[in-house]
């Protein structure tokens, strides 16, 4: 990349997805083409640790042979592989387990300051350092917002947290250098302790704000910090962060933008497109050298790393100028897939056509699992929906399956997903409005009709899913596809058992149906758990 040292991207395998070997070959030979040249697996605890038998334990973890292996050949098409781990915060995985949970501060932190901590930290390098040839790694360190204040407090009394932060980086980076890395972080817990929390400098502030002396003081010089964003698109504030984000690391910032797979079944290149437009030339702009895209797998890693192909293309075309026609025939040349056609794998979540931007509100997947009696997300759409475009969609989207068959798989999970939101997608405000109506006989037929062809078009739906998840991704992880899928099938069966009961009188009244729904309290939302029901899912009741 000609206005880059480093252009690459970050494949997140913590979140139940674990690329296999074949599709993470394919998939970093398609960004070698592109133009990248570096990437990194964003590895919680998916990587094997030597003498640390539960880090990763029944969660498709790397080998060292398999990290071996990848490094190997992306080595072979001029990409470096860079770890990417995980020092402080984001190791909820890590800490279900009693060995791990003993080292833990609070929430899913590790604590700062115990020597078991820092034991573990020196194997986890150890381990990287012989399976990676990269002496390069990302310690992560981002989003701590409770550092300092659980089993820490409880041993140390208050201290302050940016003293304690800073402590622990220092020790990090001690260890790093005993086996030749060249570190650097997420850079957010440093503004968010001076910003009360907020990582983005507030327009108020973007003049006056400035990282104090003393902070800079006690960051190593040999530390490169990350700016990400995966939000914005106010050209000033990436200015005023990127400028801030130098006086952490000086000539040695990173930024990190977003390649939208995180949060649904249905990617979001257009989404990341309208960010990286704005970011990658305040990159250019503000002299920063080296940038990842981001591809986190939040929720559950149900989008497939290929399905942001676009995106990934669009940022590499925003990095060395080349022209839409440029890239575009490009993109074809690389993939076999016409550009425009693989943007059609956003379809589902643009419920009022494309000319309507939907941010990243993933109603494909809020509105497949909410449930029809409860209608949690009922209520958060600005407007009337007419469900007819999923099947514009789903017709669209199977035609691109057929025309690209190696590819084929994800336009056929999209395709199928649009098949049940034609029906679905206001399944519950329409049987609450005929039982409002006492109309039993319509109830009866709703029943026999939607719901039983709903339930058909989950089958469907869920063996197009698996099918791509086992094309793409290690086995391991969809155990909780099963778990989701498997129990919105039981509720739909259950939902229309209790309508024919009460169409037949064998019921006298449906409670759920009965009580009013409102706007959910915190917009359209991407988290299964959030959308399906009101209830806990899981206590996380933790022994220390």
């Amino acid at each position: 990349m000609k206005n880059f040292n480093y252009f690459g991207v970050m494949i997140d395998c913590s979140r139940n997805a674990v690329p296999n070997l074949p599709a993470l070959k394919r998939f970093i030979g398609i960004l070698a083409k592109m133009g990248y040249n570096c990437a990194m697996l964003y590895t919680e605890d998916t990587y094997e640790v030597e003498g640390q038998p539960f880090f990763g334990y029944k969660r498709g973890k790397y080998t060292i042979e398999e990290l071996r292996e990848i490094d190997e050949y992306a080595a072979s098409v001029g990409v470096e592989m860079i770890p990417c781990i995980q020092t402080l915060a984001h190791v909820n995985a890590l800490i279900r387990w009693n060995v791990y949970r003993r080292m833990r501060d609070c929430d899913d932190i590790l604590l700062a300051g115990d020597e078991r901590t820092y034991a573990l930290i020196d194997s986890m390098f150890a381990s990287l350092a012989k399976a990676l040839r990269s002496r390069k790694i990302h310690i992560g360190m981002d989003e701590a917002h409770m550092v300092g204040l659980g089993k820490y407090l409880d041993e140390n009394g208050y201290r302050n947290r940016h003293d304690i932060l800073l402590e622990h980086l220092n020790r990090v980076c001690e260890i790093a250098r005993k086996y030749g890395y060249e570190t650097m972080m997420w850079n957010d817990m440093f503004f968010r302790l001076d910003l009360g929390g907020e990582y983005y400098v507030p327009a108020e502030k973007r003049e006056s704000y400035r990282i104090s002396d003393e902070v800079r003081a006690k960051v190593p010089a040999d530390l490169s910090g990350v700016y990400w964003d995966y939000y914005n698109t106010d050209p000033e504030l990436y200015d005023v962060m990127m400028a801030r984000s130098d006086e952490l690391s000086p000539d040695r910032v990173w930024f990190a933008g977003g390649a939208w797979c995180w949060g649904g079944f249905t990617p979001h290149n257009r989404y990341s497109m309208r960010r990286n437009e704005v970011a990658i030339p305040a990159c250019i702009r503000n002299g920063v050298k080296n940038a990842i895209l981001t591809m986190w797998g939040d929720d559950g890693g149900e989008t497939p790393i290929f399905a942001v192909l676009p995106a990934l293309m669009h940022a590499a075309a925003l990095a060395e100028g080349w022209t839409e026609d440029v890239m575009k025939e490009k993109f074809l040349a690389i993939t076999g897939v016409a550009y425009d056609d693989m943007l059609t794998l956003d379809l589902p979540n643009y419920i009022y056509g494309f000319e309507h931007g939907v941010g990243t509100s993933n109603y494909s997947k809020n509105r497949l699992y909410n449930d029809p009696f409860l209608g949690i997300v009922d209520q958060n759409t600005e407007h009337p929906v007419d469900s007819v475009i999923f099947g514009k969609y789903a017709k669209l989207l199977h035609e691109n399956a057929a025309k690209y068959p190696e590819l084929g798989y994800l336009f056929e999970t999209q395709a199928s997903l649009c098949d049940i939101l034609t029906e679905k997608f206001d399944l519950g405000i329409r049987t609450r409005a005929l039982y409002a109506k006492k109309d039993k006989d319509a109830l009866r037929a709703l029943a026999d009709g939607e719901y039983a062809r709903i339930l058909a078009r989950l089958d469907v739906f869920y063996t197009a899913f698996r099918d791509q998840w086992e094309t793409v991704n290690k086995t391991y992880g969809f155990e909780m596809q099963d778990m989701r899928l498997g129990g919105l099938i039981a509720r739909i069966k259950n939902c229309k058992r209790r309508l024919l009961d009460y169409a037949d009188g064998r019921i006298d009244r449906i409670a759920e149906l009965e009580e009013a729904v409102l706007p959910h309290d915190g917009g359209n939302v991407c988290q299964w758990n959030h959308s399906f029901s009101a209830n806990t899912i899981a206590m996380n009741y933790i022994v220390m």
